[in-house]
Parts: C-alpha cells; structure tokens; sequence
C-alpha cells in the first residue's frame, strides 16, 4: 500500500492554475478563430474558467457567495448564447457561411 505522501492533495492553486489555462485557451480562441461558433464556444469557455475561480474560492473561503455568482453568470451566459445563436442562424441563412467577415454587411 503506498503512503498517503506520495499523493498531493488538491489545493486552491491547482484550481486556480487550471482555470487560468482554460481561460488562455478560451482569449486564444477568441483572438485567433474567424468561425463565430468557435468564437461563442470560445467565450463560454472563458466563462467557465471564472466559474471554476468562483466555486474554488468559495470553497476556499467557507462561503456560498461564489457558488451564488456562478449560478447568475451561468444564467447569462444562457441568455448570451441563444441571441448569438439567432444572429448566427440569421447569418447562416443569408450568406450560407458562418465567418465573422459577413458582420460587417449587417449594417444594411
């Protein structure tokens, strides 16, 4: 049976490294993808990311204030992802492609 100090127990940094790591992923998607489906998937991403950092200094602290903040950004990210989705629809519909170039011809 090997000893319980080979094993790391998971600390509030390991959390917080992990959510920074998702949150670079998700602004590297954001910066680099033309793809406004990758672009969206790219923000909840990032939301996400500040979710984990939430939920682990809520645990970290001994309060529910984080776990309560996490259920009203998740609520907005909701919202955020089904307009986006109706304008990608509405794009899709009339060029037949999903490029970010094609914002620019919503004007009129």
């Amino acid at each position: 049976m090997p000893s319980s100090d080979l094993f790391l127990e998971v600390g509030l940094s390991h959390y917080l490294v992990l959510s920074a790591i998702l949150f670079v992923a998700g602004m590297a998607g954001v910066l680099l993808r033309r793809n406004a489906i990758v672009i969206l998937m790219s923000v909840e991403l990032m939301l996400n990311a500040v979710n984990l950092s939430f939920v682990a200094f809520s645990h970290y602290m001994g309060q529910m204030d984080g776990q309560i903040m996490v259920f009203f950004v998740m609520t907005i990210a909701a919202a955020e992802v089904s307009v986006g989705l109706a304008i990608l629809v509405s794009i899709f519909k009339r060029y037949k492609e999903v490029n970010i170039r094609f914002f620019e011809h919503l004007k009129g």
